[in-house]
């Protein structure tokens, strides 16, 4: 014999009952089969608030009374053949007519018992067990309508009865040896106490009750028919990449269900485990994928772990002090007044020094255990020995399961630093003796980035997802984009990098999007996205709170340097081409980077002098190795180096400059580069990561523009400036050609002390053959005293900036 049993999904509607039909007629060719099924999808729960309705004197019971009835006469009229419709309708109305009497009787009384409850809510299975069942009949298949609660015996613990094993399995094993049916349908869920009133198995109780005909009748398979295609590797709502888990044994499967596996309800593996049953999990909608076979040591994989799981709404209850330190009986009292208190503990630790206890229990059941502790150990709160109970809400257990963790070195640690580097915050740990689970208590808010990060270091052969944020998608920005698309496959196979665009904004639109969005198409959603606006970009980011998060600005905008912060503090890290935020007061940059290590979220800016040269890092480099920078002498400004490399005496200087902005080479306003300003932004940067307190203001500032030109407030009047200084600039020109020299915008650090300003260079200095738009910088360092480290190459430029971005969110990524 097998038992196959469907649950409320599988038997929701008409359509769905046809399906299960399908499979059971295919099941029935091999051997006889019980077939357990569920109430009607969502039936239970409607029972439930029908029932809390009327214990509430709330008429509007009646009309949800009336909305199931006509779900199950809709169903019958759809399944049923018109001809044998008259006998179901009147047997089905006959059993709404009762179940209106006892919702009648709660509604006068104003309540409603556990007793009274559970016969309410057991017409959910007893309805749709005798339609379906009807239904096989009208299809001509050999099949008999068996009620559970004759075969089913518990206690009178109304809501979750506790099985009367003996008594059950000889009344199952006489029913089913002698039955001459091929098919028996049996409502799930439903049982009867042994003074003969209905009771219920608890949520989820259909499967117990597959599992308990399974093991007394010796079935040769339990089949858990649902909407998904096994046991996954975690929930796949939440997770993507979850993939259904072949084989899976016994205690395996026991340790997910009880973390919030809800395919199977817990208690279900035990009666078959002891029995050695197969159980299968397989998919109503999806017959012929494999699903997931629960037997003794079926890792075939090998794999450390099988599964995460979770659950959620959970409070960390914790009771410590003093005075329980060497003091028998301590754990005793406190688990025996929870016992009593009916409150289940689903997690335990408890410090070596015995200093102090912490539980972990349902959110809901937290005041009145808090309440029961206190009043417990009043006498002792009182002295001061012990603390009253500490109480944290809103935080969730997740789970690694595996039977093969014991034999894996490491795991725990694996685990923890994964989430660490996402700044999952753990609160609690607990691990077995047998080691077959590893859990973790953490902020509810932050259970799917755990569990997202955890599947991702267990299951996906390490393959890290880095989710990109991207402002600001002008010339830098749009060439990035470009370049993340055509190295996407590259970076997922050979450097295990999964790169996605998960938000795009500009100053007029931007577009969110989970899953991921097009970069072949970016253009066209942006253009269709909502309204931009900062503070809704920051707040979307950190609601989604996706792991390896990374905002990326390409603007030079001072607005959005200002949101650096709001995104460091909620681990997303922080990649920019923007000078602003590192070149703003050394308190903000200082804060950054206190941000950027407390929230274990990297704050990088190597675009922020050199573009795509190794500058910054190189820096970083020296001083962490502990050389001492001394000096540093640079072409920083690969637009200010094209504009003096281009002008001459057979050019305007205006025009030279017209053709760096528009080559990409400038700012916007080429007004920052021609100023100094961007230079001195980016010798403040290299001072400040040398080890140096430096503002902005301290740098010398040698402007070769004339005061005329400084004072304009528009790009445009700043040409106009340009052309009518003409002259000015020819004079600067003529005086270094004369000498041979070049003119050269140099940066200077020295002795603490910072300078900009333009220089002529003669022929032979590492400045004077600086072609296009080249940087060149020279660190004097006390290991590089005479002979400088010399970095150079392009210093501006779109295509390079793009990459410079490109190469930190890889750092990211390898951290």
């Amino acid at each position: 014999m097998k038992v196959l049993k469907f649950g409320g999904t599988s038997v929701a509607n008409a359509e769905n009952i046809k399906r299960v039909k399908d499979i059971v007629q295919n099941s029935v060719k091999e051997q006889k089969i019980a077939v357990v099924v569920s109430a009607l999808g969502g039936v239970t729960d409607l029972l439930l608030e029908t029932a809390l309705l009327a214990s509430h004197q709330n008429e509007k019971y009646a009309e949800l009374l009336q909305e199931i009835e006509k779900r199950h006469i809709d169903t019958i009229r759809e399944l049923i053949p018109v001809s044998s419709q008259s006998k179901v309708l009147s047997a089905v109305k006959r059993e709404f007519n009762v179940l209106e009497t006892l919702l009648e009787g709660a509604f006068l009384i104003g309540e409603t018992t556990p007793k009274l409850s559970d016969k309410i809510v057991s017409y959910g299975e007893l309805l749709s067990s005798f339609i379906i069942n009807e239904y096989f009949e009208a299809e001509k298949l050999n099949s008999v309508h068996k009620d559970s609660r004759t075969l089913i015996i518990t206690n009178d613990n109304f809501g979750k009865g506790i099985v009367d094993f003996p008594t059950t399995n000889q009344l199952c094993e006489t029913y089913f040896g002698t039955v001459s049916y091929d098919i028996v349908v049996v409502p799930g869920f439903v049982a009867s106490s042994q003074g003969g009133n209905s009771t219920t198995l608890g949520r989820g109780g259909s499967d117990y009750t597959a599992s308990i005909i399974a093991a007394a009748t010796n079935a040769q398979k339990l089949e858990i028919w649902t909407d998904v295609s096994g046991m996954y590797t975690a929930n796949p709502r939440l997770v993507k990449q979850a993939v259904a888990i072949s084989e899976i044994s016994y205690e395996e499967a026991m340790e997910l269900s009880h973390f919030g596996a809800k395919v199977l309800y817990p208690p279900t593996i035990q009666p078959v485990l002891a029995k050695g049953i197969p159980m299968h999990i397989k998919n109503t909608f999806d017959p012929e994928a494999k699903g997931t076979l629960i037997t003794k040591n079926s890792n075939g994989t090998k794999r450390a772990v099988r599964g995460i799981s979770h659950i959620e709404n959970i409070a960390l209850l914790s009771l410590e002090g003093s005075g329980m330190v060497g003091i028998p009986g301590i754990s005793k009292r406190l688990f025996e007044v929870l016992s009593t208190g009916e409150i289940n503990v689903v997690l335990i630790t408890q410090a070596s020094s015995e200093h102090s206890i912490c539980l972990g229990i349902s959110q809901d059941d937290v005041r009145k255990a808090g309440y029961l502790i206190n009043e417990a150990f009043a006498y002792e709160i009182s002295l001061g020995k012990i603390k009253p109970s500490i109480v944290e809400n809103n935080l969730a257990i997740v789970a690694l399961v595996g039977d093969n963790m014991k034999s894996h070195q490491g795991l725990s640690g694996r685990m923890f630093s994964s989430l660490g580097m996402n700044n999952v915050n753990i609160r609690a740990i607990a691990q077995g003796a047998s080691e077959r689970n590893i859990s973790a208590v953490i902020d509810l808010k932050d259970v799917k980035k755990a569990l997202n990060t955890l599947h991702e270091k267990f299951f996906e052969d390490n393959i890290r997802q880095l989710n990109l944020f991207v402002m600001g998608v002008g010339n830098v920005g749009a060439k990035f984009l470009k370049q993340i698309e055509q190295q996407k496959k590259f970076l997922k196979e050979q450097m295990k990098l999964n790169v996605r665009v998960i938000a795009l904004a500009n100053s007029r639109k931007m577009v969110f999007d989970e899953g991921g969005i097009s970069l072949k198409k970016w253009q066209e959603l942006l253009d269709n996205g909502e309204k931009a606006d900062i503070e809704t970009f920051v707040n979307k980011v950190n609601e989604l709170n996706l792991r390896n998060s990374i905002f990326v600005d390409n603007t030079a905008t001072e607005l959005v340097a200002n949101t650096y912060g709001d995104y460091l503090k909620n681990s997303v890290s922080v990649v920019t081409c923007n000078k602003i935020a590192s070149s703003s007061v050394y308190s903000n940059y200082v804060q950054l980077k206190y941000l950027s290590r407390k929230y274990n979220a990297p704050f990088l800016f190597e675009t922020n002098v050199g573009a795509g040269l190794p500058i910054i890092d190189t820096l970083k480099n020296l001083i962490a190795s502990g050389d001492k920078v001394t000096k540093i002498q640079a072409v920083l400004s690969g637009s200010l180096n094209f504009v003096f490399n281009n002008f001459n005496d057979q050019t305007h200087f205006d025009i030279v400059v017209k053709q760096a902005q528009e080559e990409g080479y400038t700012e916007p306003d080429p007004k920052i580069d021609l100023s100094g300003i961007d230079v001195m932004r980016k010798i403040l940067i290299l001072a400040r990561e040398s080890g140096h307190v430096m503002e902005l203001e301290d740098i010398e500032n040698e402007s070769f523009l004339p005061q005329e030109c400084l004072n304009t407030d528009t790009v445009d009047e700043f040409f106009e400036s340009l052309v009518k200084n003409k002259d000015h600039f020819d004079a600067i020109y003529r005086a270094a050609a004369s000498k041979g020299h070049r003119l050269k915008y140099v940066a200077q650090f020295e002795n603490g002390n910072a300078k900009v300003g333009l220089q002529e260079i003669p022929e032979g200095h590492p400045f004077y053959n600086l072609e296009g738009k080249d940087n060149i910088v020279l660190f004097y360092t006390e290991r590089y005293a005479e002979q400088p480290l010399l970095i150079k190459g392009a210093g501006a430029g779109a295509d390079v900036t793009a990459s410079g971005i490109f190469a930190d969110i890889i750092r990211i990524g390898n951290f």
